[in-house]
């Protein structure tokens, strides 16, 4: 029987992580090449995000680096609420799932929302917010 909770735990535990990586990608490959592109249009000065708009005034490997920094902490972050999850009681387990799925909808909605407003500056030249 609990061979099955811990199976069911990690199958859990790799959805999240299928759902995070998403996100990730959105917030930082996607973002990251729209930002260059809006930036070329609009200047880096339009950026709202004062570390993108410092390393947009520095060598490509300086934004990247910046990103790819992003990414490690982020991983990090995320494997530590995963060990979260799996120590969590059984009986609360479920609530903690609902909220990270959600906190996980979120960090892709506002993926979504950034990868909009960057293709707005792109074509339109303003900033949809």
């Amino acid at each position: 029987m609990s061979r099955g909770r811990s199976s069911s735990i990690a199958e859990r535990v790799e959805e999240y992580w299928a759902w995070a990586t998403a996100a990730l990608f959105l917030l930082v490959t996607v973002d990251l090449l729209t930002t260059i592109y809006a930036a070329a249009v609009v200047g880096p000065s339009a950026e709202a995000n004062p570390l993108v708009r410092w390393a947009l005034g520095r060598p490509l490997s300086v934004l990247v680096g910046v990103n790819l920094g992003a990414v490690v902490l982020a991983a990090v972050v995320f494997r530590g609420l995963m060990e979260t999850y799996r120590s969590t009681p059984a009986r609360i387990r479920p609530y903690y799932g609902l909220l990270i799925e959600a906190w996980l909808g979120l960090l892709v909605a506002a993926g979504l929302a950034l990868f909009a407003n960057n293709l707005s500056v792109i074509v339109l030249g303003e900033s949809l917010v």
